[in-house]
């Protein structure tokens, strides 16, 4: 198995086809388009993609986390994950791409790489309970594919040297894509801060689909989804975790868009604008707009 190249051929911030919501490129591309690069990517092991969502929440919190803003920045897909991510978008006349859910890319990559006949698969997140029952379902499931590996990293902060031994286990199973489920933003920035030391050609940020999957949280049922009341029936669920989301985040979220796209006009931001901002911001030691 061939080592992946670093990553100066992945997408790049300057080539996305995408639209700029709150300074976060949120990409256009459609479902299938997203699982038939990343299976180019593993096929020829030549770049690598890392995957992430966009929703409400995730996108107010980058607005004062600008590591996280710019993990963001530099996945090579971020997807809508959120009805009112498109609502808001569209009201600020910014063209996105269709609401693509972090278990809409698990399943669809999944099922792409078994009709392929092959694969490796490693999971990384959760505790220890919810990765035995992933283990469990995965190989009924998918049973051309090797779940290779799966670790669960130590509760709160680590040091360097369990982070590198962390990342030598990934490295030595040698999977084909990597599976990251430690919630919105720590994911996310691991990724980023981790991506080049990986030698993996795919790596998805997906966040509580590691629950959905092994069966510890119930998804919203097919109905609720697509009327966009998934929040609601999370919100009933778990009351605790989701009200800032629903109650905080959110409204914050709308006025943030009001007044950046709305009152001042940034609805024409391209990807290709951000990048170059970016550059100058680098070359100027300041920080990210």
């Amino acid at each position: 198995m061939s080592a992946i190249s670093c990553p100066s051929e992945n997408v790049g911030l300057g080539n996305r086809d995408a639209g700029i919501l709150l300074g976060v490129p949120i990409d256009r591309k459609s479902l299938p388009d997203i699982i038939q690069d990343s299976m180019h990517v593993i096929e020829h092991r030549i770049s690598q993609r890392a995957f992430a969502c966009a929703n409400p929440h995730s996108l107010v919190v980058a607005q004062g986390d600008l590591e996280f803003q710019s993990a963001l920045r530099h996945a090579d897909f971020v997807v809508v994950d959120g009805v009112g991510t498109l609502l808001m978008a569209r009201l600020a006349g910014i063209r996105l791409g269709p609401r693509i859910t972090g278990t809409d890319y698990f399943s669809g990559v999944l099922n792409a790489l078994q009709r392929r006949g092959r694969g490796r698969v490693f999971f990384f997140g959760s505790s220890q309970h919810v990765l035995d029952l992933i283990v469990k379902r995965f190989a009924s499931d998918f049973p051309s594919l090797t779940l290779c590996g799966t670790l669960s990293p130590p509760f709160g902060n680590w040091n360097e040297l369990e982070n590198h031994r962390m990342v030598k286990v990934i490295n030595d199973s040698k999977p084909d894509i990597l599976w990251v489920g430690m919630t919105a933003p720590k994911q996310e920035k691991w990724v980023e801060a981790n991506r080049r030391l990986l030698n993996v050609p795919v790596i998805g940020s997906i966040g509580a689909v590691f629950d959905f999957y092994a069966g510890t949280y119930s998804r919203a049922p097919k109905w609720a989804c697509d009327i966009g009341l998934e929040w609601a029936y999370r919100f009933i669920l778990e009351p605790r975790r989701m009200w800032r989301r629903n109650f905080v985040s959110a409204p914050k979220f709308i006025w943030l868009v009001l007044r950046r796209h709305i009152c001042r006009g940034d609805a024409a931001l391209t990807a290709t604008d951000l990048s170059k901002q970016e550059e100058i911001t680098h070359q100027s030691g300041g920080k990210a707009a």
